[in-house]
């Protein structure tokens, strides 16, 4: 991933209003990950992530700033959950299943990317098995004329059959009978490997071609996994999905202040909450963790943790927990010109996605520069009256503002409609102004 910090930040800008020091800290991240790719091998072993801990309240940005990197990256991403995990002992996932999560992330990157290199093949693969359905291949006294005009109608067909012309035709192929894939991440690598075993010496033992009718549109779906897996080195891409997860893999790990024992709370809320933090030490300092494709070094995969630290602190985390993660960053709580941003400024904002959804009812709808102002407004209001929930408030807002007019969107067919400051006013002053009705509504 070959973009500067600065491109990574003005890409983050698009979607994400402020947070400049989260995004300033993420990018330089992302650029010496590329940078130390580029070094001779034995100085790549010396260089280790630098982890980062973002503090912020919820709401702010710490959960999208994620969701977009995995958008932008092309390299194996994953966002866990922290409170998701249970210590070693305890019923529930154990911390090693994020690592095997990001091999499989991993590999359907790769396995994606293989595809696309053998896209021609495949395609040709399918087309060609279709058009013999079709189809009957001259004899070998046919004439000159006729195998030319052989070649010529099946090029026409495989035409029809790549443009979707023919998808509603029946046509009847042989269907192989696969073994069953085992994705189970939170299952122990060794019983993983042996239910595989059995699985593929079932499917040899009972492989049998049976013939089945289909439409055109599902026969090229099995028939481009038929051709992948006659054309693909599925050896190749393992080690090629479990080396990039080892050099580039990226895990975003939300909600860490879950797992702080606060002071105040002695502990006793939840004895697993300091064995997650045991047990992630390991995997964030660098450890070898088993997957049913081998084992995968965690030393280079670098560590993202977000949380809101509203009950608890980043001090309540074990100290040699905090010690992974040496960069800190702290998002800004968001004010009202920063909710007036969000609702208008990103690509894709949350007043353009209500536009674009009633104008498939043929419904028109315009804002006013000052209706959004109000409802940035009361969203800041709810959010000193109540719990503050950042920008997630807006979508309540927003919500509040449309929702008769989305309800009776067919009556407004072909219609413009604009939302003033006074319908905002109208809505919404009652709601905020009644703490208990703030409280239950937004």
């Amino acid at each position: 991933m070959n973009m500067t910090p600065h491109d990574i930040v003005n890409y983050l800008d698009q979607h994400i209003i402020g947070q400049n020091a989260a995004k300033k800290t993420i990018a330089l991240a992302l650029r010496t990950r590329y940078r130390r790719l580029q070094l001779d091998p034995a100085l790549q072993d010396e260089i280790m992530p630098k982890n980062i801990l973002m503090i912020g309240s919820t709401g702010v940005g710490k959960t999208e700033i994620a969701r977009r990197l995995a958008k932008m990256m092309q390299l194996p991403f994953i966002k866990v959950e922290a409170s998701k995990y249970t210590e070693v002992g305890f019923v529930g996932r154990d911390v090693e299943s994020m690592v095997r999560d990001l091999v499989m992330t991993s590999l359907s990157m790769v396995k994606a990317e293989h595809h696309e290199h053998n896209k021609e093949a495949i395609e040709h693969y399918m087309t060609e098995t279709l058009s013999q359905k079709f189809l009957r291949e001259p004899s070998r006294f046919a004439t000159d004329n006729e195998k030319i005009e052989y070649e010529s109608a099946k090029s026409e067909l495989k035409e029809k059959i790549l443009n979707g012309t023919m998808d509603e035709h029946l046509v009847e192929i042989e269907i192989s009978s696969r073994g069953i894939e085992f994705n189970d991440t939170n299952m122990p690598p060794e019983i993983a490997r042996v239910q595989e075993s059995f699985s593929k010496m079932f499917s040899v033992i009972g492989k049998e071609e049976s013939k089945k009718e289909l439409r055109i549109a599902e026969a090229k779906t099995i028939l481009r996994q038929e051709a992948a897996e006659k054309l693909l080195n599925y050896d190749q891409i393992k080690q090629e999905a479990l080396r990039r997860a080892e050099d580039g893999g990226i895990i975003f790990l939300d909600e860490i202040d879950k797992i702080a024992v606060s002071s105040r709370s002695d502990g006793r809320n939840d004895p697993s909450k300091e064995g997650v933090q045991r047990d992630l030490l390991p995997i964030v300092e660098g450890s070898i963790v088993s997957t049913k494709f081998g084992s995968i070094k965690t030393d280079h995969i670098l560590f993202i943790a977000a949380g809101a630290f509203h009950v608890s602190k980043p001090s309540d985390l074990i100290p040699e927990l905090q010690g992974r993660f040496p960069l800190r960053v702290e998002l800004e709580p968001l004010n009202e010109e920063a909710l007036c941003l969000i609702l208008t400024k990103p690509k894709n904002s949350l007043l353009e996605q209500y536009k674009a959804l009633l104008a498939t009812e043929d419904v028109s709808l315009t804002f006013d520069n000052a209706a959004i102002l109000a409802m940035a407004r009361f969203a800041q209001r709810a959010n000193e009256k109540t719990e503050n929930i950042g920008a997630r408030r807006l979508h309540t807002v927003v919500e509040k503002v449309l929702e008769d007019i989305s309800f009776n969107a067919h009556s407004y067919h072909n219609c413009t409609i604009n939302i003033t400051e006074t319908m905002v006013n109208t809505i919404l002053e009652p709601l905020v102004e009644d703490e208990d009705l703030a409280r239950y509504i937004l």
